[in-house]
Order: structure tokens, then sequence, then C-alpha cells
């Protein structure tokens, strides 16, 4: 480590660190703001990782590394991008507008080199020991490249994340999966929004990651502390920092070099060593040295990242100071605090930016040119795509089982055992992935036949004491099944690294995971960053809704389908029958594939090009089938969302509409009516969720001009006479089906669960909320003008 490069790496800290506040102060106090909200951003949480984050991608980081940083720090990894050549000046004075760099780094909306999406605070940290994680899974296969070598996964944690208790959640599967190659580096700058953190944190936060064997490096004391503390009279200074209150060492940080000067005279002064140390010192050598946090010190990061040197998990307990070398520095109150004009300008000069230069690359620097030379040979900064690809897996078809009575989760697992049966790139590619609920989501045939994942074999302990058992737990590195804790925001962080595979590592994967429709919601948060990520998975929620009637309230999930409408990149669908399941998630092979480019906004479905993930909201409850061909019109209507079963005829009086199990309800309600030689049409919907997206696509295309456009929930209602009326039954929340009256003006009635359930049998509960046969039968009738 050259004098040179620690120098150079310092002056590119300064110049991100004044990018980083510029950026936020133009956005703030420059920038034409025509609506008058706050635009925002954080200079203080910038200012306290600068060094951090240059340190790391000017002097350790290599293209196979991936990072996700701190959400607040984003302005900094912006401006660092920034100097690479990767992001552009216009971005920057856009950041926090329309088109501009995003508020926090994002995979999908930002342009510059994001390795994986932050913002919701925690997620990011606790999804690198998951990426971690596929990372060794894919290099275990026998069908990945070995022509790449492994990066370190890397996570900027502020301290408060640590509040977050996913970060928790994810150290135990990291520690049960014997992760590897991950860092995480703490801004332990001991403040959040709303204040100072307790006394003892450290020792606590320290204590955990020791105990999930973890290697913890702290930074407390940089090179000018060190060298200070070797002074005479340095040991006391030491023990003063070492002792002194977080309170007090921020505040002391804001109020500058004199103030510290009187409180360090005041109380270990000493007419001798320790108060000639300080004499030889003025007020802002005194206050850079206080400043001389590990976490703020180049060559001390340097140091310690370079001196690893292991792949045994590694955290970084960096101290720092919120708010570092700008007028915020300690504050409590510099969290969303921003610089006042005459502050900034201070900042300007200290950094020796002209007014009018404010936004130049290497303005302020002492020599340019050879700056921008050593940019060009940092490791990180490759002109080659750090975004990898890997070329589609072929699907092998819908695999049909029989037309028995069944349950949807029953079909769903037969399915995915005879993809497991093949020797298919299909069946090879599969991982799946499951909350402790493998067994109970119909998972257990599929891993008898793939086995679990392990870096390293592991017997099965029943099966060796020859004690009888359906399942045969056997771990080994060419398993296909990554066995979970009862964790929803780690599967779902699981899922999201698992699903983004093919960029992050080169190698495609298609991974599914289970769980219990009703516990979504305890997962929803990681659910919606990991689509936010455009990671790609199929997600199988079973069972699901009242039908579950012996398992009570708590079990029974009422809102989940409209999740599934809202929950952008994911395209959600709840079939009745086991056909209908067979050629869902064969669709879902190719369609979480997919990487085609387009308006969203304007495409029939919006994602249908682009691609996402799925949602399969399936049941318990075992239904009778239809036996039937599965052409390609049927196969088109249950993609789409919705099919004929029993097709109106200008006769039509009255639609019943279904989604999901009630199925046999709709259909026994209909033949009812039907015997009354009304005629009654049937509509199967298998997903309200690209219904209604496709109508809203249509009626978006209109507006954009093309008057012919129609969605197919348009073109299937058009069949119904006006007069008609809409009969719409769901185990779920009735708003997810009550729209169709809107599409075209029909008359609705719509059925469903809006309260929590209790025990009983189905027929008990179908009853008490009225979406059995004959409550379906009496609105049908009662559409009909109440005729009989």
């Amino acid at each position: 480590m050259t004098d040179q490069r620690i120098a150079t790496i310092e002056a590119l800290t300064r110049k991100a660190l004044w990018l980083s506040n510029w950026m936020i102060h133009h956005a703030n106090h420059i920038r034409p703001n025509v609506d008058g909200v706050k635009v925002g951003g954080h200079q203080a949480s910038s200012a306290s990782m600068a060094a951090i984050l240059s340190a790391l991608y000017f002097g350790i980081l290599r293209p196979e590394d991936r990072v996700a940083v701190k959400p607040h720090a984003a302005p900094v990894f912006h401006a660092i991008q920034y100097l690479f050549g990767k992001q552009s000046l216009e971005k920057l004075q856009n950041f926090r507008a329309f088109g501009g760099a995003q508020s926090y780094p994002s995979r999908t909306k930002d342009t510059d080199d994001v390795d994986i999406s932050t913002g919701s605070v925690g997620l990011g940290v606790a999804f690198t020991a998951f990426a971690s994680l596929i990372q060794d899974y894919v290099r275990a296969k026998p069908w990945s490249r070995k022509d790449s070598p492994e990066g370190r996964m890397i996570a900027l944690v502020g301290d408060a994340e640590l509040d977050e208790g996913n970060v928790y959640e994810c150290l135990l599967e990291g520690w049960k999966h014997g992760l590897r190659n991950t860092w995480w580096v703490i801004d332990y700058n001991r403040q959040s929004l709303d204040g100072v953190v307790r006394e003892g944190l450290y020792d606590r936060i320290e204590a955990i990651f020791r105990a999930f064997d973890w290697q913890v490096i702290t930074l407390k004391y940089g090179a000018l502390q060190r060298a200070a503390f070797a002074e005479p009279g340095g040991e006391r200074l030491k023990a003063w920092i070492d002792a002194a209150p977080n309170a007090i060492y921020s505040a002391l940080m804001f109020r500058g070099g004199a103030a510290w000067r009187e409180r360090l005279l005041d109380e270990i002064g000493d007419q001798g060593p320790v108060t000639a140390l300080l004499a030889r010192r003025s007020d802002a050598e005194l206050a850079e040295l206080m400043a001389n946090l590990g976490g703020h010190c180049t060559q001390s990061l340097l140091e310690q990242f370079e001196a690893a040197g292991t792949d045994k998990p590694t955290v970084f307990i960096a101290y720092t100071v919120k708010g570092w070398a700008t007028p915020l520095a300690g504050h409590k109150d510099n969290h969303a605090g921003q610089m006042t004009g005459a502050q900034i300008e201070t900042l300007r000069q200290s950094m020796h930016v002209r007014e009018g230069h404010e936004w130049d690359k290497f303005e302020g620097l002492a020599d340019p040119a050879a700056t921008e030379r050593f940019l060009a040979e940092v490791p990180f900064n490759t002109t080659e795509s750090r975004r990898r690809t890997s070329p589609p897996v072929p699907t092998i078809g819908p695999q049909f089982v029989g037309t028995s009575a069944t349950s949807t989760q029953t079909a769903f697992g037969k399915i995915l055992d005879a993809i497991a049966k093949t020797d298919s790139d299909l069946a090879q590619r599969i991982i799946t992935t499951s909350p402790d609920v493998t067994v109970s989501t119909n998972l257990g045939t599929w891993v008898n036949r793939r086995n679990l994942y392990a870096n390293r074999e592991m017997v099965d302990v029943f099966q060796k004491e020859a004690i009888p058992s359906a399942q045969k737990w056997r771990f080994t590195p060419e398993g296909q099944h990554l066995e979970l804790g009862i964790a929803e925001m780690n599967l779902f962080l699981a899922l999201g690294a698992a699903g983004l595979s093919h960029s992050l590592f080169g190698e495609r994967l298609l991974p599914i995971g289970t769980l219990y429709d009703p516990f979504i919601s305890r997962g929803l948060d990681a659910l919606n960053y990991a689509c936010y990520q455009d990671a790609r998975f199929l997600l199988v929620a079973t069972p699901s809704g009242v039908s579950l009637a012996g398992e009570g309230g708590a079990h029974q999930s009422i809102a989940s389908p409209l999740i599934g409408m809202a929950q952008d990149g994911l395209a959600s669908f709840e079939p009745a029958f086991a056909d209908e399941l067979a050629i869902i998630m064969d669709w879902a092979f190719d369609y979480m594939q997919r990487q085609g480019d387009a308006r969203p906004d304007l495409a029939d479905w919006p994602r249908d090009v682009t691609g996402g993930s799925v949602y399969l909201r399936l049941s318990t409850r075992s239904i009778e089938q239809v036996p039937r061909e599965a052409d390609k019109v049927l196969a088109d209507g249950i993609i789409r969302g919705a099919y004929w079963l029993q097709p109106p005829t200008p006769q039509c009086e009255v639609v019943v509409a279904y989604q999901g199990v009630l199925a046999s309800e709709a259909i026994a309600a209909a033949a009812a009516i039907g015997g009354d030689r009304r005629n009654v049409a049937v509509l199967a919907v298998t997903s309200a969720d690209r219904l209604n997206a496709g109508w809203h696509g249509a009626q978006r295309a209109r507006l954009h001009g093309d008057a012919k456009a129609r969605s197919h929930i348009e073109l299937l209602l058009e069949q119904v006479p006006y007069r008609a009326a809409l009969v719409t039954a769901i185990d779920a929340h009735p708003a997810t089906l009550g729209w169709l009256g809107s599409v075209l003006g029909h008359r609705t009635t719509s059925l469903g669960v809006e309260h929590f359930g209790q025990t009983g049998t189905v027929n008990d509960l179908y009853a008490h909320f009225g979406i059995d046969a004959a409550t379906i039968e009496t609105a049908a009738r009662a559409t009909m003008g109440g005729r009989s």
C-alpha cells in the first residue's frame, strides 16, 4: 500500500463527499420545485459512509463482487459511479426527480451499476447472505461454468438497520448453511433518525456476530489517532475516547476543535504529557484528530479490508461520525437535516471548488490527470457489463396428472414430481425452498427425488438407523431444495437472490418457493423488495382461504388475491382444476425467463413481453375435475385470465363468475337455475390479476389513440346481453372480482369473505359467509329480477 494510493483515494473520498452533498443541495434548494413538496435526501448519512464507499470502490472491490449500498448513502454511490463514467451529469442534476438518479439504489430504475436494490432498510443487508448461498449453490452444480472467480457479497450497513429483525433471521440461516464470502461493513455512527443510540450497543453487536461464527473486525481508531496514542499521554487520550458516551462524542464533534480542547483539558489535562499532546495541535488539527475514527481513515480501511483474507463471513464495525467533514457533523438532528446556503458555501470553499464548477469531476483536485489515470486502472472500473446473462431454459410442456377428483395443492406436487422424473434442463435448473412447510405444501416427492442442498454430504440419520419414513432427507451439494426455517422474510429474500442468479452469477435458476397463503403478509415487504429487484420466481401459496376450515381464522387468508393483483412484477393465478394448473406452470417457467424490452404501460398485459414472477394461490380442498381436451383456445383463456366453462347465449339472464376452489359451488348453482330452463353462463376466472391489468391496458391504449383496443375480459363480456347480471364468488375478499361489473356496465352481486373466520367444516363456513351453492343460486335469482 503506497502513500500515493492512499492520498489519491482520500482525494476521491472528498470529491465523492462534495458531489453527494451538492447533489442533495441542488435538488432541494437550486432546482425549481414546481409542486412545493419536500425533495429530501440525507447529507449526513451520506457523509458518514463516504470514506467506506470510496475505500471499497476505488481500492478493494473486483468486478465479481456484489454490493448492497446503505439506502441513505445513495448519493455517494451515484457520485462514485459518476467519477467512474457510469453515471451521467444529467442524472445527478435530476437526483430524486423524474428520470434522474434514484433516491435509493435501484437495479431496475437506475442506469448506473447497481448490484442490489436497497431502500427498505435491512433487506439489502440480508439479501447479500442469500446471494452468497446461491452463488455456492450454483457453483456446486455440474452444469455450472467454473470460469469466473467467486465474488464477495458485501452489504454497507447503517447501524440503525441492525434494529430490523430480518437481519437476525438471516444470520441463523447463514450459520446453518455454512455462509461464505460475505462482508457486512457497519457504519457505526451511533445515531439514528430519532437520536443517539444506547450505550453498550457495540458489545451486543459484537457478541451476536461471534455467536454465529462471523469474523469480527473493529475499525475504531484512524491512523492519526493511533499515532497520537503512541505519543506521551496518548494512552490517557485513548482511554477517554473509549469511555466517552456516544451523545457526548457526537455533541463535541458538532461544536468543533475549541470545544474538544476545553472538554479534554478539563477532564484529562494534567499540565504534563496530555496537555502537551493537545497543545501541539491547533483547534482545527484537534478536531481532525478526534474525527479520525476508523471508518473515516482511508489507510485503516484499506489495511483491514486487505488483511481480512478469508472466505469466512466477516463483519467490519467501523466507527464513524454522522455528517463527517461537513457542518452537520454530530448534531442529533442531522439525519434529515440539510445544510444552509452559508454552510454549503463553507463546504465548497473547503473543497476548493470554484463557483460555477460544482459538478466538474476533478474540480479541486491537485492533479486531475493523475486522478483520471488512477480511476482508469481501478480493478472494479471494468468496461465490461457486470450484469451477466444466461440463455433461457427450454420448457417441456404441461404435465397433466389425470382427471380424478383432486385439489390444486395435490396436483402441484404431482406436476412437480412429473418434472422431477425427467432428465430435462428444466428439472436441473429448478431450485425449491420453503419456510419449514416443505411436506405440508406438497414438495415432499420433489425433495425425495432431487434431494436437499448442502455444501457437503450429510446422511439421513433416520434412514441409516432403518427407521421407516416417507421423507428421504439426504443433504448433498447436488441437491435442489434449500431448507429454510420458519421465517417468511428469509423465504422471499432467498427467492429474490435465486431469481437473480442469471444476472449476478451468469447461470439461470428457476426458483419455486412454497408457503401457507395466510402468511404471505408476514414477508410482504421482502416479497415487494424481490419484485422491485426484478427477481424471477414461482411463488406457490397453499393452502388458502376459508376452505382451510378446521384451522380457524388465523390460517384463513382473505386479502391475498388483492395482494396478488396489486403487487407489481407478480402475475397471480388461482386455478380451480389440475389441467389449468399444469398449463399455468408450464407458461410460468417461460414467463419467468422473458427479457423483452417494451413500454409496460402500453402492453396488453404489462409484463407479457418483459416477464416477471408468478404467484399461485392453491387449495387443499378436492373437487371433481372437468373431463376435456386442453386445446389452444382453452389454454389461451386460462393464461389470459378467464374462459367460458358454460358460454352465454343471446337469452342469457345471469353469469356466475368464480375464481379458484368455488368452482364446485358455482357449477352447482348454475345447474340448479338451469334446471328451470333459464340460461345461465359460467365464467371460470383463473386470474383476476391478468384480467384486470389487461382491462386497464386496453383503456390506456384507447387513451393513446387505439380506438379498437379490447381486453380479454371485454371480449368475453361482450357476448353477454346487457340485461343479464353477474354474480361473482371467491373464497377470499369479494373485491377481487367485484370490479367485473364495471367493464361493460352489467349489474353485479359480489360474494366473498370480508371477516376472519372460525373453525368448522367447509360447508359450515361457506354457508356462514354466503359463498355456498345455495347462496350463489339465491343471489343469481335475485339479480334476474327476483323471478323464480
